[in-house]
C-alpha cells in the first residue's frame, strides 16, 4: 500500500477534521496502478504554519484554502513556486471568486475544490490528482526500468487524457448553471481556460503516439525523394492562426534544388516540430526565419526566432523525454515535452545531426544538418 502526505491549509476547524474524517479510510486504486494509495493527513490553520510543514516535511498534495488569518492562500502559492517545492496544489475555493480560481491555476494550481463541497466531490478530484502523481513517478522510472515500463506509462497516459480534466468539467458546469448571469462576456476567461487545457490535452496525445510508433518499430515508411521547401511552406501555412495571433512574421528562404529522400510524414513532424515552438515562444510581434539551402553535399535546415531563448543548462535536456522547460516564460505555454525528443529519434534515422543556440530574452536557432542521400 502507497502513502501520500496530504497537507490540509484551512482555518476552519471544521474544513481540517471534515478533510480527515473522510481520508481516514480512503485509497485509491487503478487497474494499472501497482499498488493502491492512502493518505498521511497533515493540517495548517495559517499561510505560515503550512509553510512551515512545506519546508519540513514532503508532501505530494497540498489543499489550500485563500482566505487564512496572515498571509493568503496565493502568496502561500507564490511561495511554493518562488522555493521550487515540488507538490500539487488545489485551492479550496467558492463560486463566487472565480477570479481567484483562475489566477491560482495560472500560478500553477492543479485545480480548485468549490466550497461547500461534499465528500464525493473531494474524492473524486484527490482521484484523479493521485493518478496523475503515479504518471509521474513513472516518467521518472522511464530511464531506468526500460521500454516495458515506457508503453505502459505511454498507454496509460493516452487513454487518460481522452477524457476532459476536472477542471474543464467544473468551469462547463458553472456555465451550464449561468453562475455569472446570462451575460457571454462574463464567461470568456473560463471559455479561454478551458480551450488552453483540451489544447494540452490534444498535443499530448498526437505526440505521443508519435512517440509510441517510433519507439515501437511499427511506424510504417515510405522513402521517396521530397522537396522539402513544399514541406516547410506547407508547415507556415497551417501555423498561420498561431502566428498572426502572436503577430510574428514568419520568413522563408530556400532554394528550389533540395530534394532530399525521406518519409513524408516523418519530415512534417520534424519541421511542424520547429516551426510551431519557433513561434510559440517567440515574443508578441517576434520573427521567424527560416533557411533551407544545399551546402557541399549536405542539406542544411535552420529556424532562428527572436523568442524568449534558454539558458544553456536547458539546452542541455532538451531532446530528452518529457522534457518542458519551466520559467515565467512558458508557464502559460501549453506542451508535451515529447516534441523535440521526438524530433530527434528521427533525425538520428537519417543519420542527421541537430544543433541549437539561444540566448535568454533573444532567441534560439535550431539547425540541422542532413547528409547527402541522393
Amino acid at each position: 500500500m502507497g502513502k501520500l502526505n496530504l497537507l490540509v491549509v484551512d482555518d476552519e476547524p471544521g474544513i481540517r477534521s471534515g478533510v480527515s474524517r473522510i481520508l481516514e479510510n480512503f485509497s485509491v486504486s487503478y487497474p494499472f496502478m501497482d499498488e493502491d494509495f492512502e493518505f498521511n493527513v497533515f493540517l495548517a490553520e495559517t499561510g505560515e504554519e503550512a509553510l512551515d510543514i512545506l519546508r519540513r516535511q514532503p508532501l505530494d498534495i497540498v489543499l489550500l484554502d485563500n482566505k487564512l488569518p496572515g498571509i493568503q492562500g496565493i502568496d502561500v502559492l507564490d511561495h511554493i513556486n518562488q522555493e521550487n517545492i515540488d507538490v500539487v496544489v488545489v485551492m479550496i475555493t467558492s463560486y463566487a471568486s472565480l477570479d481567484l480560481a483562475v489566477r491560482a491555476t495560472r500560478q500553477g494550481a492543479y485545480d480548485f475544490v468549490p466550497k461547500p463541497f461534499t465528500p464525493k466531490e473531494l474524492r473524486a478530484s484527490i482521484e484523479t490528482i493521485t493518478k496523475q502523481l503515479f504518471l509521474r513517478r513513472m516518467t521518472e522510472k522511464l530511464n531506468v526500468e526500460g521500454r516495458q515500463v515506457r508503453f505502459q506509462f505511454l498507454s496509460v497516459l493516452s487513454h487518460e487524457l481522452k477524457a476532459p480534466l476536472n477542471a474543464v468539467e467544473g468551469y462547463l458546469e458553472m456555465m451550464q448553471e449561468k453562475k455569472f448571469g446570462d451575460s457571454l462576456g462574463k464567461y470568456d476567461e473560463i471559455v479561454d481556460r478551458s480551450l488552453f487545457r483540451i489544447q494540452g490535452m490534444r498535443n499530448l496525445i498526437l505526440d505521443m503516439l508519435d512517440f509510441t510508433r517510433i519507439e515501437s518499430g511499427k511506424k510504417s515508411r515510405k522513402i521517396e525523394p521530397l522537396h522539402l521547401c513544399e514541406i516547410v511552406q506547407h508547415c507556415i501555412d497551417s501555423f498561420q492562426h498561431l502566428s498572426i495571433q502572436k503577430d510574428v512574421d514568419v520568413y522563408l528562404n530556400c532554394s528550389e534544388k533540395t530534394p532530399l529522400k525521406a518519409d513524408r510524414q516523418e519530415m512534417e513532424i520534424v519541421v511542424n516540430n520547429l516551426v510551431s515552438n519557433a513561434i510559440k515562444y517567440n515574443k508578441q510581434g517576434g520573427r521567424v526565419d527560416i533557411n533551407l539551402r544545399k551546402d557541399n553535399g549536405h542539406i542544411q535546415l535552420s529556424v532562428e526566432d527572436t523568442g524568449i531563448g534558454m539558458k544553456k543548462e536547458d539546452i542541455d535536456k532538451l531532446f530528452e523525454d518529457f522534457v518542458r522547460i519551466r520559467s515565467e516564460d512558458t508557464k502559460n505555454i501549453s506542451g508535451s515535452g515529447l516534441g523535440l525528443s521526438i524530433v530527434k529519434r528521427l533525425l538520428n534515422l537519417y543519420d542527421a545531426t541537430i544543433h541549437v543556440e539561444s540566448q535568454p530574452g533573444k532567441g534560439s536557432s535550431f539547425a540541422i544538418t542532413f547528409p547527402d542521400n541522393q
